[in-house]
């Protein structure tokens, strides 16, 4: 067995070769070590990264560690990727993962029911974009599928783990008026929080469409 010295080294090394979030599991599995030295050294690294003033950060994200930048820096690295455009998530897109977020495990139609509009394609987008994914199938009539939010979830919103979510009590109270979710307080909050600022708003293929379809459904 390695000593606290090497393995901490080859931690280091595997997070920079990796990329994604390094899995304690998979870690220990390399280095021949129990999953409890390899977290503890995880964060002792984490925490002298944390005391150094460096410029990367080690952050965990449910359970795995991944290097990051020190958000100080943010402005440096705005610089150095301009004219790199970051783009958000449409409104639609936004309204369909706070609710998974929230609410999961979830099913499509307890979405719509909140929405007061299909959302399909929706989910078909966050789903390829890796922010959502199936989660088994409710015991429901039909056993329609449930989903819930990702490790890239996590990773995209600098979410340690779902018990960092905002503490918003009134979004599980929202309701439905005229067919569209309620414009209140709370919901603005879960916009703010799940917000990707940037310069182009990036619709799901077929979003609008799909919208309109909804919208024409509810009228009817």
């Amino acid at each position: 067995m390695y000593n606290d010295k090497k393995m901490k080294a080859a931690l280091e090394s595997m997070m920079f070769v990796l990329g994604d979030p390094l899995d304690v599991k998979d870690a220990a599995a390399v280095l021949d070590a129990d999953k409890m030295t390899v977290r503890r050294l995880l964060e002792e690294l984490r925490q002298e990264y944390e005391e150094g003033d460096r410029g990367i950060r080690i952050r965990e994200i449910d359970g795995s560690y991944q290097w990051v930048t020190d958000p100080e820096n943010a402005i440096f690295i705005e610089k150095l990727c301009t004219p790199v455009r970051v783009r958000r998530l449409s409104q639609a897109a936004l309204e369909v993962l706070a609710i998974i977020a929230y609410r999961q495990p979830v099913t499509r139609s307890e979405i719509d029911a909140i929405r007061g509009i299909k959302s399909e394609r929706v989910l078909d987008g966050l789903e390829n974009r890796g922010l959502i994914e199936e989660a088994g199938r409710s015991e429901g009539v039909g056993r329609p599928i449930l989903y819930r939010t990702t490790r890239e979830f996590l990773r995209l919103f600098g979410f340690r783990n779902l018990d960092e979510l905002p503490d918003i009590q009134e979004f599980a109270e929202l309701k439905r008026e005229d067919g569209r979710a309620e414009e209140n307080g709370a919901y603005q909050q879960v916009q703010l929080v799940f917000d990707l600022t940037g310069e182009e708003e990036d619709k799901m293929p077929s979003e609008a469409a799909e919208e309109e379809k909804g919208e024409a459904d509810a009228n009817q």
